[in-house]
């Protein structure tokens, strides 16, 4: 038979599926999706995870669909709705790990290397046992039958493992320090199989259409994985959660579209920030909360400390497969920039890994030599464990405490971002879309990011008005003051996710005070701290933070429609997070996670903008198709560093415009007589139905909103 035809998107919907919004309320709201333009809705895990789950990134069952969505019977119905309003289906899968809380690890608990499922996981057996890191107090565990319990723990009894403190590393590779998610061995083609066996029989039935991957860089050997998938899944559009720093590429031997967008994201809000913040921002965020001007030192610092806290076990094995000083391992480890430098077992290692490792080694001592030796060129475990490891202590060390520790400006504070990078040239933009592959995601706010994309547009406004800011601040601070490793963060957050209540204000601000760890820890809780971070909360949401807000919003929505429209019209497949077709103005998770109400109705001038500009952008990127060419356009004029413009299509067939720095363009008197002249042809603006043509003026073109979307009129 033919192999099935592949489906590319030309753009996704990503919506959080939990037990209160499963696969039915997907169904329902299958013709607004339709309506707004997107081709493909791109749902969260759907596999069976813990019953209260609220993000299924814990699967405890491969082998069902999750019953609480509505099961194999709720997704097929849901996925016959949404075809018949012309709607695909792309899922995110979870290769790397599980929740321990699944039969398969019991099996392994009770039977040891014995059990028929000894290879699904990643254990370090010692003496034939595995070590469970549980215990917390002097209760002993009690024996009930062939049970062995402790508080809500139960294990199979007698069995192949050992209690040990809650504080300890656990005796398996786990999804980094959250030791009840189990790393899974998907390099055995046995275990892959099993682990995606519902995954495969919805491709092959045609019912899913892609796949985007999580946590690649967890797996033993990311590139074999992406290569049995591909080969299985019939070239599936595919795309990979791989976080890329800086000038980072993914690797070009990965049989995928691309990334999930967290390059993309960065750059895109990069285009919004004024670098001449830089040094005042700085200046005021040092001053305030004391620590230092330079970012890097701060990241290896947090490095360093989160490898003490939470990763002893993962060095300790390391030095163990190496034959090196655990203090090699800590050092070089911490020194490492990136996520994962790609070396392969059997291979010689690639230039560009080398040159990774090496520049980190040269940061540490000399002990750390024969380490650099057994990374690259050792045996296959020294190799791969070391690979393993980097992407945890990263995403610790950076993600969920240098980001929280060192916020100048923390709409710069994102997965992936550089925080002391204040903005990126037009031209580098540009550089970077020409480059850009055509089926790889784009995005502009996930489940993951640390602030959803509208807040971050308000943040980008203070890069051009430092001064301002700091007026502002240091009125409210004079009211209300706690931490001062914290209250500048707190400032920037209530200021740009205004109006926000109490509840969400301090829920935010425990964790952001949990990830910096400067004072109190999810390991390390300080109840008096506590209260007073609520009580400095409730304070702070009575100051008239809101009349600051909405002198900024003008131009915080040129920002926000510029951004998205962007996003949506460069290389690549864009795509929504749920109801940010509107405004949004979530934080990080679980805030982002919050339920969406549908329909979305537009309660502000913003609202009616953005969800204009999304829906013409997606139904334009439908008629456009995946692989239209990019062509950088570049406006003349003494404001021509106010605007990015680029057409689409090799005869264009599509323009993109939009305002650059809208605070310093109103400083200046507006456009002026700058201009942008269009490829020839006519075109009309999807936006106000105006015709252009030739040299248009931008005061005339951007007149009625900061941004403009035309299409061929003349075809």
């Amino acid at each position: 038979m033919p192999e099935p035809a592949v489906v590319k998107p030309t753009s996704t919907y990503r919506v959080q599926l939990t037990p209160d919004f499963g696969f039915a309320e997907v169904a329902e709201i299958a013709g607004q999706l339709r309506d707004l333009g997107v081709s493909h809705v791109y749902l969260s895990p759907i596999l069976q995870a813990t019953p209260e789950s609220r993000h299924g990134y814990d699967v405890t069952d491969h082998s069902r669909i999750r019953e609480e969505f509505g099961g194999a019977t709720g997704f097929r119905e849901m996925a016959q709705q949404l075809a018949a309003h012309d709607l695909g289906i792309v899922l995110d899968i979870v290769p790397n790990h599980m929740n321990t809380m699944n039969a398969a690890f019991w099996s392994v608990l009770k039977d040891g290397p014995e059990s028929p499922y000894a290879n699904w996981f990643d254990i370090d057996w010692v003496d034939g046992k595995v070590a469970l890191p549980v215990l917390g107090d002097d209760v002993e565990p009690v024996v009930d039958g062939d049970v062995l319990r402790y508080h809500e723990h139960a294990f199979p009894y007698p069995g192949h493992y050992r209690l040990v403190d809650w504080r300890e590393g656990p005796g398996y590779r786990r999804f980094f320090d959250v030791s009840s998610l189990i790393g899974l061995r998907v390099e055995d083609p046995a275990v892959m199989f099993a682990t995606h066996e519902v995954i495969f029989w919805l491709l092959d039935e045609g019912l899913v259409d892609g796949l985007r991957v999580d946590h690649p860089d967890g797996l033993a050997d990311p590139r074999g994985y992406l290569e049995r998938l591909r080969a299985r899944a019939g070239n599936a559009w595919t795309v990979v959660e791989k976080i890329l720093i800086g000038p980072e590429r993914l690797p070009a031997d990965w049989a995928c579209d691309g990334t999930t967008g967290y390059d993309v994201l960065n750059r895109v809000g990069g285009l919004f920030v004024d670098p001449e913040g830089k040094e005042p921002l700085i200046e005021l965020f040092t001053r305030l909360t004391g620590q230092p001007a330079d970012y890097r030192q701060v990241m290896a610092q947090a490095k360093r400390e989160v490898i003490d806290l939470f990763f002893g076990a993962e060095v300790e094995r390391l030095a163990r497969v190496t034959s090196c000083a655990p203090e090699a391992v800590r050092e070089l480890l911490a020194a490492m920039p990136v996520y994962r430098a790609y070396v392969v077992p059997g291979e010689p290692p690639p230039p560009e890994s080398v040159e990774i490792v090496e520049r980190a080694a040269a940061t540490c001592s000399p002990a750390v030599r024969p380490l650099v030796q057994e990374v690259l060129y050792g045996s296959a475990e020294s190799i791969v464990r070391f690979q393993q490891a980097c992407g945890p202590v990263m995403a610790k060390g950076v993600e969920d405490t240098a980001l929280y520790r060192w916020f100048p400006l923390a709409c710069l504070n994102e997965v992936g971002g550089e925080p002391d990078v204040f903005g990126i040239p037009v031209e580098e933009f540009h550089e970077f879309c020409a480059r850009m592959p055509p089926y790889a995601m784009t995005t502009l706010s996930t489940h993951d990011t640390k602030r959803s994309e509208d807040v971050r547009a308000r943040l980008a406004v203070l890069s051009e008005m430092p001064g301002e800011w700091a007026a502002a601040v240091a009125e409210w601070s004079a009211q209300v003051s706690f931490d001062p490793h914290l209250d500048y963060l707190a400032w920037q957050n209530l200021m740009a996710a205004w109006p926000i209540s109490v509840e969400r204000f301090t829920d935010y601000l425990l964790k952001a005070a949990r990830e910096a760890k400067t004072a109190i820890s999810w390991v390390s809780p300080d109840p008096a701290y506590e209260r007073r971070l609520r009580a400095f909360a409730e304070a702070a949401v009575r100051l008239p933070v809101g009349g600051f807000t909405e002198r900024i919003d003008p131009y915080a929505m040129s920002n926000s429609l510029g951004a998205k429209l962007v996003q949506l019209m460069m290389p690549g497949v864009p795509d929504v997070y749920q109801g940010n077709e509107t405004t949004d103005f979530s934080l990080v998770d679980p805030d982002n996670r919050r339920p969406v109400t549908y329909p979305r109705k537009p309660e502000t001038a913003w609202d009616s903008a953005k969800l204009l500009v999304t829906t013409q952008a997606l139904r334009l990127r439908r008629r456009l198709g995946g692989e239209a060419a990019y062509l950088p356009l570049r406006a003349e004029g003494e404001r021509a560093g106010h605007v990015i413009a680029f057409a689409r299509g090799d005869r264009p067939r599509a323009v993109a415009v939009a305002t650059r720095l809208p605070v310093r363009l109103a400083a200046a008197g507006g456009w002026g007589a700058t201009t942008l002249t269009l490829p020839s042809g006519t075109w009309r603006d999807l936006l106000t139905g105006c015709l252009h043509t030739g040299r248009i003026p931008l005061a005339h073109l951007l007149g009625q909103y900061p941004v403009a979307l035309l299409e061929r009129h003349d075809l």
